[in-house]
């Protein structure tokens, strides 16, 4: 009668298992097409932050280009009015130097003139014969002659200096028109290069409108990506909390129904103990007693044997001092970027995301690594995680399984680039990547 009663609540038990447990697998089944739709649209939104960012460096890099030609116009403006009012000087110099010309050819044309009238009132030169005709003796001969002679060269001297200095103001108004000439294609200049700092100018201001509603649009979408994050962080708690509990009711459950076993065994046990004794020899007992002995060393050599099987844990990595320091620099002045950290630039300026950074870090003491959770899952041997050691990869699941990670410093802690820190070391025994952590743990050597 016990052994149908024991076998019942066995059987009882056995079905209250399957219950909670076709019940858990069905909530997880659904709560994993939830997390996929999350996951799928985190995915995207990163993607679009870090397109948002790489078009943000290009508009800064713009800007920069700009902010420099403005300032190459800007001393082409102030070289050309210095060289516009130099000319004008210059002209102005010329222009005094022709109205000086100007007067002395007036002067000396009109006294050309007045000999001129006077030559032709006194007879031109019927004049010059009658004061040739005149002379009193050949030495008063010569001595008219030479006068008139004297006369007539300095009237033709006259006459020539007259055509130099015509010549000459000529010329002179030519330098002058040539300056004139330059200083106007030099205003040109200056009136075009003016419009073209108006039009750089213009678009100046539209980049930067752009830029501040690129910057907008992130901080949006960084919002967004948090929220997300935020929500997925809860409904994750939620799930484990709800599995947590579902296997601590099996595990209850299992137990109790080990207890009846057990005691329904004892039961059963006594009662053939009692029969036995009833109708065996001592010698039966001790026989009995032997093979109790029997199986207990046996059991002794079997534990025995377990233990020794025992594997050893692996060697510590030989890159955990180091590597777990040389980031320590970037802490309090760097940015998580999703894709950042693969470029001089990035690495220059402390913008990374989770993979880039440890893929650095190991870079700074001689191992190259991947720079993706993808890669970084199999660039080592995989421990337990009892097994950690500083230097080791430690791994969470995030957005996706194993979508974090970090190197492992000691104490439980890690460094990484966290996304709402930046480099930053974090507690892996407690919150929130306690509650993420995926138990992988890898060994670079």
């Amino acid at each position: 009668m016990k052994k149908i009663l024991g076998l019942s609540f066995i059987i009882g038990m056995g079905s209250l298992l399957v219950i909670p447990n076709v019940f858990a697998n069905t909530e997880l089944d659904t709560i994993k097409e939830e997390r996929t739709i999350i996951q799928s649209g985190l995915s995207d939104a990163e993607q679009e932050l870090a397109e948002l960012v790489s078009d943000l460096d290009e508009i800064n890099n713009e800007i920069a280009s700009i902010d420099e030609a403005l300032v190459a116009n800007q001393k082409t403006i102030d070289d050309t009015n210095e060289e516009v009012d130099s000319t004008e000087k210059e002209v102005e110099k010329l222009e005094v130097e022709i109205k000086e010309l100007e007067d002395d050819i007036e002067i000396r044309f009109e006294m050309l003139k007045d000999r001129a009238n006077a030559y032709q009132k006194n007879g031109g030169s019927s004049r010059y014969l009658e004061v040739l005709l005149g002379a009193d003796s050949f030495g008063d001969f010569v001595t008219r002659s030479v006068t008139i002679t004297r006369i007539a060269k300095a009237d033709n001297d006259f006459i020539e200096q007259l055509e130099i200095n015509q010549k000459e103001l000529e010329e002179k108004q030519a330098t002058v028109q040539g300056k004139l000439d330059e200083l106007e294609e030099l205003q040109t200049e200056l009136v075009g290069m003016k419009h073209h700092l108006e039009d750089q100018n213009q678009r100046n201001d539209e980049l930067k409108n752009e830029l501040k509603s690129k910057e907008a649009e992130i901080e949006s979408k960084m919002a967004r990506l948090l929220e997300e994050d935020s929500n997925l962080q809860s409904e994750e708690a939620e799930i484990q909390a709800k599995i947590d509990a579902e296997i601590q009711r099996q595990e209850d459950l299992r137990k109790a129904e080990e207890a009846e076993i057990a005691r329904q065994a004892e039961e059963e046990a006594a009662a053939t103990q009692s029969n036995t004794n009833s109708s065996s020899s001592p010698n039966v007992a001790s026989a009995s007693d032997a093979n109790t002995n029997t199986t207990v060393t046996n059991t002794d050599n079997k534990s025995k044997s377990s233990s020794s099987e025992t594997k050893a844990a692996p060697a510590p990595s030989s890159y955990g001092g180091s590597v777990t320091q040389v980031g320590r620099k970037y802490i309090g002045n760097s940015t998580y970027v999703f894709g950042g950290g693969r470029s001089s630039s990035d690495i220059a300026n402390g913008r990374f995301d989770c993979s880039a950074f440890v893929s650095w870090s190991f870079s700074q003491v001689g191992k190259s690594l991947p720079a993706s959770t993808g890669g970084l899952v199999n660039a080592g041997q995989r421990i337990s995680s009892s097994d950690k050691q500083p230097g080791d990869l430690v791994f969470f699941n995030t957005y996706k399984t194993n979508g974090h990670v970090g190197i492992y410093i000691g104490g439980g802690q890690f460094i990484g680039s966290q996304s709402s820190t930046g480099v930053a070391v974090a507690n892996m025994n407690s919150g929130y990547w306690a509650d993420n952590f995926s138990g992988v743990v890898v060994r670079v050597n």
